[in-house]
């Protein structure tokens, strides 16, 4: 059996005025995802654990099975492994957006779309400016980059950007949770008020804002852990002997590399709504040819939601369905051996909220030969009757690989 997880990064959603009080999820026109759903069985699972925060490296580990209790240091690692920065024990890595401020607001969190060009602009100008022995910044995707504080403390209280569009960022401005961290915090606060300065007047971003877009005008350094302490997934699944994931967002391929998979990069493949969504489908389709797991990850839903889109979301969600899901099914008598698909999102993005929240998302596992259960559509109300009921932990990931 090869073993396909297909996650809809912040797919799932609260029920809409707009929609009649339905989600996006039973709004739209889903046929594939209902084949996987009418053909399958299907349950809930609480992807964060009690005392976890929604962000999508706590649910995409938990997903593949990771106990957070062991295994949880915050996105900056996981971006670190992603652009291959080797961390030593002592180096403290945080995720560093270029945000966008617009007086004392944050208005956004990704600098309306930032390309990766411009983010490299920047973030090598900051390192000349900005880094030291102890400091510095490296470039990753879009908005979302590297910053590394060699003996800096963890033990930081930091707010992602995205939980915070269009409210007053000093109110947000990170702090010590102990006495041991005070310095940290201090360089840290430092560096977000000097990148400021530096980035207000730059080049590229007056040209952006002659062209009608926001300016990268901030770093906001959040996530921050140290080097995670993983068990390959080969180590634990002996069904898994090669296995791959799939994504353009770092902070997954980071995961994958802690999780002994390959990282395969697609071409067009952008972490945004107008990513090539068949293009993805190919690539996971010649993977399975040769290898037995493939972790396919596609972020549009995700931003989508953090814009508040509901026009945009739907739009991802029948590109997931019509180009993605629909290209993957059509190759199932292909294989040379049978293959078993898992559809699901990591956590909820509501459009209303623009961030993500806890609650239980819906999944369905199909596979040749499964006993389907009476579920006929694939969204959040329809799987509360799955037969799987409510999942937590490592229970999804050990049904899925028959463990």
């Amino acid at each position: 059996m090869k073993h396909l997880i297909l996650l809809c990064d912040g797919m799932a959603d609260w029920p809409c005025e707009e929609l009649g009080g339905k989600t996006l999820l039973q709004h739209v026109d889903t046929p594939h995802f209902d084949w996987l759903a009418k053909h399958g069985r299907n349950g809930l699972l609480k992807t964060i654990p009690e005392g976890f925060h929604p962000g999508s490296e706590v649910a995409n580990s938990s997903i593949l099975g990771y106990d957070q209790n062991v295994v949880y240091e915050g996105r900056g690692p996981l971006e670190a492994a992603s652009i291959g920065v080797e961390l030593a024990e002592d180096d403290l890595a945080l995720r560093c957006n270029l945000v966008c401020l617009e007086g004392e607001l944050l208005k956004n969190h990704s600098c309306g779309r930032l390309e990766t060009e411009e983010g490299d602009v920047l973030i090598r100008f900051l390192q000349e400016n900005l880094g030291s022995d102890k400091v510095h910044f490296y470039t990753g995707v879009q908005y979302r980059h590297l910053l590394v504080i060699k003996g800096g403390n963890k033990d930081l209280r930091c707010t992602p950007p995205h939980d915070i569009p269009l409210k007053p960022w000093r109110d947000y401005m990170l702090e010590a949770d102990c006495p041991e961290a005070e310095e940290t915090a201090r360089l840290l606060t430092d560096l977000i008020l000097r990148s400021q300065e530096l980035l207000a007047n730059h080049p590229l971003n007056i040209e952006r804002q002659q062209k009608g877009l926001d300016p990268a005008n901030s770093i906001w350094p959040w996530g921050g852990g140290y080097r995670p302490k993983m068990t390959p997934l080969t180590e634990t699944y002996p069904q898994i002997k090669t296995g791959s994931v799939i994504t353009a967002v770092d902070l997954i391929r980071g995961i994958g590399r802690y999780a002994g998979l390959n990282v395969i990069n697609v071409p067009g493949a952008t972490g945004l709504w107008d990513t090539d969504y068949e293009a993805k489908a190919r690539a996971a389709i010649d993977a399975l040819r040769t290898e037995d797991f493939v972790y396919l990850h596609i972020e549009a839903c995700d931003e989508a939601g953090h814009d508040g889109d509901l026009c945009l979301k739907q739009y991802c969600i029948e590109s997931l369905d019509q180009k993605l899901v629909a290209s993957i099914l059509s190759q199932l008598s292909t294989f040379n051996a049978p293959l078993s698909i898992a559809l699901l999102p990591d956590h909820p993005t509501p459009i209303h909220l623009r961030t993500h929240t806890a609650e239980p998302v819906p999944f369905c596992i199909y596979y040749p030969d499964i006993e389907s259960d009476e579920v006929q559509t694939f969204d959040e109300v329809a799987a509360k009757e799955g037969s799987y009921g409510l999942l937590e932990g490592d229970a999804f990931i050990k049904e899925f690989m028959k463990i």
